[in-house]
């Protein structure tokens, strides 16, 4: 769907940057998480800011609990934004913990949706089980993306060991690995109690990977600011707020005073 209106502002003044690619992106994807919006918010969202988000994940199983034709128009208008709507991995793991694996993908495949999360958070998947889900999800027509963590507060998962199994999802047909931050952002994966980033752990890890491919899950403005100027202003964000996607697009652009100096205007930094 074209914009309500072509832009007035010029170039440098929405994009101080002068950087941001247009969609469809490559790189500096946005994933925004639906817990439970309304039709009329969907839509809302979508015409103030499809032009900002690349991903919409409908969160936790709540997939299961929305009308199916909700999901269908939802879809329909993701579609028309370019933007791409898929259920969140819990909701496969209940399917994976009942035996309904490929119940799910069958139901899905009706809905019409066309990606879907294979994460293994909550329950325990072997990796040659991860490897058959994966190859299970691709054989039944879905493009993939697989998360990569444990929910459980406190837990972290090794860099040897995360960099291990985004090799083992990229082989076995996964587009895009999300690393484990939870809605909340704290006290799991890279952010303590207080949602404060480990920067050395994130360094590590993305030294050792395709950035285009990893996506960051950081629900707070505090970490956005943090991975943005720590790897860069076309890093992947995921789980942003629906209410924070303008934000995050102004951090990403250097039109918020958090990354003006950053992206927007680092040629007069060395004046101040």
């Amino acid at each position: 769907m074209e914009p309500l209106a072509k832009p007035i502002w010029g170039r440098p003044l929405r994009d101080p940057s002068l950087t941001r690619q247009e969609k469809p992106r490559s790189r500096g994807l946005t994933m925004v998480i639906d817990k439970g919006m309304g039709l009329s918010a969907f839509r809302d969202l979508l015409v103030l800011a499809a032009d900002y988000i690349d991903f919409i994940k409908l969160g936790f199983g709540t997939i299961s609990l929305t009308p199916v034709p909700l999901l269908r128009e939802k879809l329909r208008l993701s579609e028309a934004y370019h933007v791409h709507l898929y259920p969140g991995g819990t909701f496969f793991e209940v399917a994976y913990n009942q035996d309904g694996m490929n119940h799910y993908f069958e139901t899905l495949f009706k809905i019409g949706f066309q990606w879907l999360e294979i994460s293994d958070g909550t329950i325990t998947l072997s990796p040659e089980q991860r490897s058959e889900s994966i190859r299970a999800a691709r054989d039944s027509s879905f493009r993939v993306i697989t998360e990569i963590g444990k929910k459980q507060k406190g837990s972290i998962t090794p860099v040897a060991e995360l960099v291990e199994t985004y090799h083992q999802d990229r082989e076995n047909g996964a587009e895009f690995i999300i690393v484990e931050g939870r809605e909340s952002g704290r006290d799991i994966g890279m952010f303590n109690e207080k949602g404060d980033v480990d920067t050395d752990y994130v360094l590590s890890v993305e030294k050792q990977l395709d950035p285009s491919r990893i996506w960051w899950e950081c629900p707070q403005l505090a970490q956005q600011i943090t991975l943005l100027k720590l790897l860069g202003a076309d890093t992947n964000l995921g789980n942003i707020p629906a209410h924070e996607v303008l934000s995050v697009e102004s951090l990403r652009r250097g039109l918020r005073s958090d990354t003006f100096y950053t992206f927007g205007s680092p040629q007069e930094e060395a004046t101040l």
